[in-house]
């Protein structure tokens, strides 16, 4: 398959790289990040989760985040909920877009989210239902799609069955989750293998982390076989809190360099994505996660 002349980035780093922080992020660092980013051209950027500060104290100014996003044509700001009661939540506070999560792994399921995959499917009839009746789209994502930190190696096909049952239920999207970062090209292509012939590439999506260093080539694997939607984290944030070794998702800059040397679309710019990057690494103390943000600062 020939690669995709555009590939759109779904940028995750104000929501799924910051939420395992263990400093509280102010909300208005949060918002400059989001402002920053926006400026980049993204046109996706999940600015946080509407799930119980007691389990994600980081994500507790959910409603102040949505209060102080300055509404720019062409960007969407979607949310994750994990329920239904965080869904009313998020529509409440403005959500415009929703997403879910699920696992290919029963262990990973009940650690994440205290119940079998099952239930979790259950869980979402409702806010499946409720979306539609709001015009809200909602997004799916699936964990541990290639292995899992408790039980191992996943079937390509028990990926590929919980996929066709999101999209039915009625998202746009599936995000394939290496949530532990243990994929090579192998596994990405022979998970698309299967995969594809349950849900067709235009609705999926990759999402690499980096624990190994095969994230872009994961995801070149992935645009060689039609993947045209790149899940990515700025300066390399977040991370697997359960898997050993994580060193977060993969790095919008990272990503967007090689895509840019390929002559593939975006319509992103590397060097403000790269001052967000900075921008929220000098915050934390430290330095980006991403090669590329590291060898073209003050350039």
């Amino acid at each position: 398959m020939t690669l995709p002349s555009k590939v759109r980035l779904y940028e995750v780093g104000p929501r799924d790289g910051l939420q395992n922080e263990k400093q509280i992020v102010p909300t208005a660092i949060k918002l400059e990040l989001i402002s920053l980013l926006t400026d980049t051209g993204l046109s996706k950027i999940e600015a946080t989760s509407f799930v119980s500060p007691k389990w994600v104290p980081q994500m507790g100014d959910n409603r102040e985040i949505m209060a102080g996003l300055a509404p720019v044509l062409g960007v969407d700001y979607p949310v994750l909920t994990p329920n239904l009661k965080g869904f009313e939540a998020a529509v409440s506070a403005g959500a415009k877009e929703v997403a879910i999560f699920g696992a290919a792994s029963e262990s990973f399921s009940q650690k994440n989210i205290n119940c079998s995959i099952a239930e979790s499917l259950e869980r979402f009839m409702p806010i499946m239902a409720q979306a539609k009746a709001h015009n809200i789209l909602v997004r799916g994502y699936i964990s541990c799609v290639v292995g899992c930190p408790y039980e191992g190696k996943i079937s390509p096909l028990a990926v590929a069955k919980i996929a066709k049952k999101m999209f039915e239920m009625g998202c746009y999207e599936i995000s394939l989750g290496d949530t532990t970062g243990v994929a090579t090209p192998k596994d990405i292509d022979t998970l698309l293998d299967v995969v594809m012939d349950y849900v067709q590439v235009a609705h999926l999506a990759l999402h690499c982390h980096d624990t190994y260093g095969q994230a872009l080539a994961n995801i070149l694997a992935g645009l060689h076989r039609g993947i045209s939607v790149i899940d990515s984290s700025v300066a390399g944030l977040g991370g697997c809190p359960y898997a050993v070794g994580a060193s977060g998702n993969v790095a919008t800059e990272d990503v967007l360099y090689m895509l840019n040397g390929m002559g593939i679309e975006t319509g992103v710019d590397l060097n403000k994505m790269i001052k967000a990057a900075w921008y929220i690494s000098d915050f934390l103390g430290r330095r980006p996660s991403s090669k590329v943000a590291l060898a073209l600062h003050n350039k």
